[in-house]
């Protein structure tokens, strides 16, 4: 499993990209592999305050609910509200369609602490 070389990672299993200053956030394939069919996603409210390395939200799945956390801590400007209706696109599509929220940084030198995709690769890979 290949992880975008573009993106950053955290051992939690999101990803980040940065675009313009701000950072959209998701979970990467291995991770929604790992929990397999994807049946609920919750979200923070536009306009929350997140802070690095707590939850924000959780995603539920046949198996288990997983929390997700904030690589970063930033103001949530962006939700993906499709995921409501379409949590299947976590499954499907987890680096496109099933980004999750969009974050004006606090701090962007936080990016830079997240690990590169060689550097997750050899996590997942062991």
């Amino acid at each position: 499993m290949t992880a975008p070389k573009e993106l950053r990672y955290t051992k939690e299993h999101e990803w980040v990209k940065t675009e313009d200053g701000k950072v959209r956030i998701g979970i990467t394939a291995f991770a929604q592999s790992e929990l397999g069919d994807i049946v609920f996603v919750e979200l923070p409210e536009t306009g929350s305050e997140l802070k690095a390395n707590e939850p924000f939200g959780s995603v539920e799945s046949v198996k288990t609910v997983s929390e997700l956390y904030a690589p970063i801590s930033g103001k949530v400007i962006e939700v993906n509200e499709e995921l409501n209706d379409n949590p299947e696109f976590v499954n499907e599509s987890p680096f496109e369609k099933a980004w999750m929220i969009v974050l004006e940084p606090s701090d962007s030198s936080e990016i830079e602490k997240l690990m590169s995709a060689n550097e997750y690769e050899s996590l997942i890979n062991g």
